[in-house]
């Protein structure tokens, strides 16, 4: 870990221990457990693309997640001396449109979410590490 990291971590478990750390590591759960279903919906979605070209750009998305979900668990990690254990509980598109239909209703709701979580902590960096 870097000497950056090193004191953003130091920042963030300051914050925590100064908030309802429980009710954090709670939303931390959520936004692993929502991109590691997103990981696998985007893999699925990426399937039933009608092109190479479309099938390369949500590929990219799901990159983008794997990165968000790997930073959530980071953070819950260094919180809580833990591995989490996600959960699956998002069913797969039958097709490519209902697929975009529910990537783009997801991908609200989880920014949303974010920007929940970092106003209710008050916690800058978690503006940075969740949208």
């Amino acid at each position: 870990m870097n000497n950056n990291t090193k004191k953003e971590y130091e920042f963030l478990q300051y914050a925590v221990q100064s908030t309802t750390s429980n009710l954090l590591i709670l939303d931390l759960i959520k936004a692993i457990n929502g991109e590691y279903n997103a990981i696998r919906f985007y893999k699925h979605l990426a399937q039933l693309a009608p092109n190479e070209e479309v099938k390369d750009r949500i590929l990219e998305i799901r990159k983008d997640e794997m990165r968000h979900y790997q930073g959530f668990v980071y953070s819950y990690t260094y919180l809580t001396g833990q591995q989490p254990s996600p959960q699956i509980n998002e069913t797969l598109p039958q097709n490519f449109k209902s697929g975009i239909l529910t990537a783009f209703k997801d991908e609200q709701e989880a920014v949303e979410f974010y920007h929940r979580v970092a106003r209710e902590y008050n916690v800058p960096l978690l503006v940075i590490k969740l949208v």
